[in-house]
């Protein structure tokens, strides 16, 4: 009878994952339409050189925005549930406001070392004093629509419909504002004003959406002190620490790729290596959406059906996984170069082998989309915290090393060996935790 309950649990828990991923897939599908179409719009109208300009400047306010935001999100689905369950609105609305907390925290210090980063390299981005105010400007914008905690509550009521609603609004707002910057500001700054105004609608969109979908199951706004979340919930500021360095290691390299490529070989360089790696995410967007649903299943498994469901449910997610990278590797080698010609114009098809090497890279990924949220939900997320720092050590001195020898193919090639080692060790670690 075990045996079948925990089949049974990992059979709905399998099927609310491909439902969930189903949903941020076609918000995801619809925003990659759309990011073809305004990417189409951006490289045509500002060429290599002021394109790569303009990379640096999306790149500089990503990088920020990862070494200071927590996937907030993560602790709302983590420690929500428990007090959902319970139906103690109030000591999840604590969760929520500790969250909020955090966020707004974030987005101060991130003001900051976007001051700092700017003033430093900006020269040595080839950034000028005008463009280096826009910059600043901008990350100031990313920082404070971080929307990481009203994510979490959308996806603690398993309404992943709304956020990929949400979600749209960013390439919906991109495509709007790259169409009008292209006929009344057709430069840098007419991109970067489309850009920030899509991140505000989108963060809008989410806090409605949570707001509504929450009501009353949030509880009181003025029940306790948001700070009190940490003593009801044994263990929060430790996992939050782990996720926070996580996203920010996991991340940080590939946006400090292209601020490294743009500081040894110029914007035409990073330009051409930004153009690759957004192509290559854009075919394995996959990965990330699997990730988000496979976290919330596997936590909901573990704390409720025990070690059998969540194997079962751990190898179908596997095998998924598997069948999707193999499926997107032959698509980049079949229609990446035609692709790439045809977003982007025969001056970016010199990025087309940046285009495989990342491509490859991001599908490694992809088939081990299943251990990171597996060891985070087994209370193991220590343990994916090191495995993540060694495989991004390892990524950035692959990239110091191979940079000066090979340009950006050696940029490139860094990120797939990273990843092939990355996934060797998660892969020992999440076979340790099903075998214990």
């Amino acid at each position: 009878m075990k045996i079948k309950r925990g089949s049974g649990g990992a059979q709905e828990g399998f099927a609310r994952i491909l439902a969930n991923t189903g949903w941020l897939l076609g918000g995801k599908g619809v925003g990659g339409i759309l990011s073809l179409a305004y990417l189409a719009i951006v490289t045509r109208t500002l060429g290599v050189a002021d394109f790569g300009r303009f990379a640096l400047v999306l790149s500089a306010a990503n990088v920020i925005q990862t070494l200071v935001s927590f996937d907030s999100w993560q602790i709302v689905v983590r420690y929500g549930q428990p007090h959902l369950a319970a139906g103690n609105g109030d000591a999840l609305n604590r969760v929520l406001r500790f969250c909020i907390l955090i966020d707004l925290t974030s987005a101060a210090v991130g003001g900051l070392i976007a001051a700092f980063i700017i003033l430093v390299f900006g020269p040595l981005m080839q950034l000028s004093s005008g463009m280096g105010w826009q910059a600043w400007i901008f990350c100031m914008v990313t920082m404070i629509t971080i929307r990481s905690s009203p994510t979490g509550v959308l996806r603690l009521f398993d309404r992943f419909d709304s956020g990929a609603f949400a979600e749209t609004m960013i390439p919906v707002g991109r495509m709007i504002g790259a169409a009008l910057a292209w006929v009344l500001m057709p430069n840098i700054t007419g991109f970067l004003i489309a850009w920030g105004a899509a991140e505000l609608l989108c963060a809008t969109s989410y806090w409605l959406l949570a707001f509504r979908i929450g009501g009353e199951k949030l509880g009181s706004w003025r029940a306790g002190k948001a700070l009190d979340a940490r003593a009801e919930n044994p263990g929060i500021v430790g996992f939050l620490t782990a996720t926070n360095l996580q996203t920010t290691l996991s991340s940080m390299g590939q946006q400090v790729a292209v601020l490294v490529v743009g500081l040894f070989v110029g914007p035409t360089g990073a330009g051409l290596y930004r153009l690759a790696n957004q192509l290559a995410n854009s075919l394995t967007k996959i990965s990330g959406l699997l990730s988000r649903s496979i976290f919330v299943e596997l936590s909901r498994t573990h704390s409720s059906q025990g070690h059998e469901a969540l194997g079962t449910l751990f190898r179908r997610t596997n095998r998924l996984a598997l069948i999707a990278g193999a499926v997107i590797i032959g698509l980049i080698l079949t229609v990446g170069h035609p692709l790439l010609g045809l977003i982007a114009g025969k001056a970016f098809l010199p990025a087309y082998p940046l285009l495989v090497l990342l491509g490859i890279a991001a599908c490694i990924d992809l088939v081990g989309v299943s251990y990171r949220p597996l060891l985070m939900a087994t209370d193991r997320s220590s343990l994916s915290l090191r495995i993540t720092l060694v495989s991004t050590v390892l990524l950035l001195g692959m990239q110091a090393a191979l940079l000066p020898l090979y340009g950006t193919i050696g940029a490139a090639a860094a990120n797939v060996i990273a990843s092939i080692i990355g996934f060797a060790m998660m892969s020992l670690a999440s076979r340790r935790v099903m075998l214990g």
